[in-house]
Formats: C-alpha cells, structure tokens, sequence
C-alpha cells in the first residue's frame, strides 16, 4: 500500500505541474497566434483531462483488497492509461485539421521570441517531471504513473520540435512551416496515444509481459538453489502495481513441511528483493519423482536413484508449462 500511496502523491504533482503549463501555453498562443503553439496547448488540455483520471485511478488502485475485489482494485489503473492514450489519439486529430486550416489560410504570427522563451520553459519542466513519473511508475509497477510520464515526455520531444519550427519561422519569415510543424508533430502524438492504449489494453486482457518474465526467469537462474530441483507453471499477472506470480516448486520429497516451506520464503524473498513489496505470491510445493535425480544438483542427497546428468535451464518456453521438467521429453 505505500507504492500505492506514493504513486497517488506523484500524480498529484503530475496533475498541478499540468495546469500550471496550460495556463503558461495559453498565455503564449494569444501572444503569438501560432497553430504550432495551439498544439502545445490543446495536448497540455488532454495532459490536464488525463492527469486528473490517472489521479482517481490511483486513489482507486490504492485501496486495500475487499470482499468484492479479492485482487485488489490496480485494473483501474489499466483504464485509465486507455482514456489517455485515447485522448491523446484525438489530440492529435484535431492539432491536424487545425494546422491544415493554417496551412490553407496562413496568418502572420506575432512575438514569436515571447511564445518561444515560454515554450521552452514549458519542455523543460514537463520533462523533469515525467522522467520522474516514469522512473517512479517502472519502480512501483504502475502503468498510469508510466503512461503520465510517457505523455508528459512525448510532449517534451514534441514541443523542442515546434520551438526549433517557431525558430525557422522567427529567421525566414515562412509562416507555411507553422502549419506543417504542427502536422508533423501531431502524427507523433498519435502514434504516442496508439503505444499507450496498445499497452493497456495487453494489461486488462492478463497478456504476459515478456520482458517482465525474461527479467525473472533470469533472477532466477542465477540464484537457483540446490534444493529448488525444479520449477514449473509459473505465472505472472501484474494489476496495476501489484504482481501476482504463482508457480510449483520441486523440493526433495523427504522434506517435512517447515523445510519445504523455508525453500519456499527463500523464493519469495528473492523475488520481492528484485520486484519489490507489492507481490503476491501463491508457491505449490512438489516432492521430487525418480527421474528428477537426472536433473538434481543436490550434493549430499542419501536416497538418489540415479547419477546427476545435467541441470535444465529454466526458459520463458519451459517454466510456464504445467509439468515437471526431465531429460527424457527435453523440457
């Protein structure tokens, strides 16, 4: 529950740091009348829509586990990163058919080094705090806190883009590259929103994260215990900040059940150690049959049946499987 409540904190400021630059935006479009501006200022509106949902999402996500929520209440944090991809997406439609407007009707622009300076101040402050957020949401598994920062980055990148347009025009004195910086940069936003709304949409339906189970099927390679003979059917579902991870565990089958639950906690505390507190996991214990011997390291084992052969490497092909891994079928 405290990366819950951290995350809430951070977007807070995410949402404050939103509206201050909108305000700042807005100032700098009247000065100018720049189309390229306008875009600046219509997706701070969609940061600012956004902000405020990823904020609710993450009161609701914080809220502890109940009886009609036994997993807690992280989806929502899903839901929300698809109303901001979304958002985005139309931001980036309608700064389009603004700057085909501009494009066929140019209009000359004015004070442009006042829209620039501020503009600048802008990129500069929207891309501390999103790295921050993302930095924060990677940290506290939390795709809204991610998607924030994503947007607030993306928004960074697109507004260094429409300063060095809004140069060119400020030197050249061509106001058509108003209008086609805007388009530009637009397309960006669209193809942001698309990646966003993509990755929640893979959050709501449980896909598996590769990346996620490749960085834990590594921990635990590289950590195997002799007594872990072998693991199996591991599953990961991550609810907003919160993992879920269950597997079955093969331990020496003359284990009693504190020793099987000691392997256990030591699994546990790898895990969490590399992930973090926001975990739960569900661990079936296995004995171990006659033909895992071939696959068991364990040096002073009295009731081995058969010689050691080789250890399987644990793989994002093998672990997810529902059963026990030998030499004979090579899983």
């Amino acid at each position: 529950m405290e990366a819950g409540k951290e995350n809430l904190r951070i977007q807070k400021w995410v949402v404050i740091v939103g509206v201050c630059l909108f305000l700042i935006k807005t100032v700098a479009y009247f000065l100018t009348h720049s189309v390229a501006i306008l875009t600046d200022a219509l997706e701070s509106t969609v940061n600012v829509i956004a902000g405020f949902i990823g904020l609710y999402s993450l009161y609701v996500a914080a809220k502890p586990k109940d009886d009609n929520h036994p997993y807690g209440h992280g989806k929502a944090e899903f839901l929300s990163a698809a109303v901001e991809g979304t958002l985005i997406g139309v931001a980036g439609v309608m700064i389009i058919y603004e700057a085909v407007k501009k494009l066929l009707h140019p209009q000359p622009l004015q004070k442009l080094d006042y829209g620039i300076v501020l503009i600048a101040f802008t990129a500069l402050a929207n891309f501390i705090m999103g790295a921050y957020s993302v930095r924060q949401g990677k940290k506290n598994n939390s795709l809204a806190l991610v998607a924030s920062g994503k947007h607030l980055q993306s928004d960074t990148w697109s507004t260094l883009g429409i300063i060095t347009g809004l140069a060119l025009i400020y030197f050249t004195g061509l106001t058509w590259l108003d209008g086609a910086v805007a388009i530009l940069f637009a397309l960006l936003l669209i193809f942001t929103g698309y990646n966003i709304l993509r990755d929640s949409i893979a959050g709501i339906m449980d896909e598996a994260d590769k990346e996620l189970l490749l960085k834990m099927v590594d921990l635990l390679n590289q950590h195997r215990r002799e007594n872990w003979i072998d693991l199996h059917n591991l599953r990961v579902i991550k609810y907003g900040g919160q993992l879920h991870v269950d597997c079955h565990l093969t331990v020496p089958w003359y284990f009693n059940v504190r020793e099987a639950h000691f392997e256990i906690d030591e699994l546990s505390n790898l895990i969490r150690q590399e992930f973090g507190d926001s975990l739960e996991l569900f661990v079936h214990s296995d004995g171990c049959l006659d033909f895992s011997c071939s696959i068991c390291t364990k040096q002073d084992c009295r009731v081995r049946q058969r010689p050691f052969e080789q250890q399987v490497p644990w793989t994002l092909e093998n672990l997810p499987l529902n059963q026990k891994h030998q030499l004979d079928n090579n899983v």
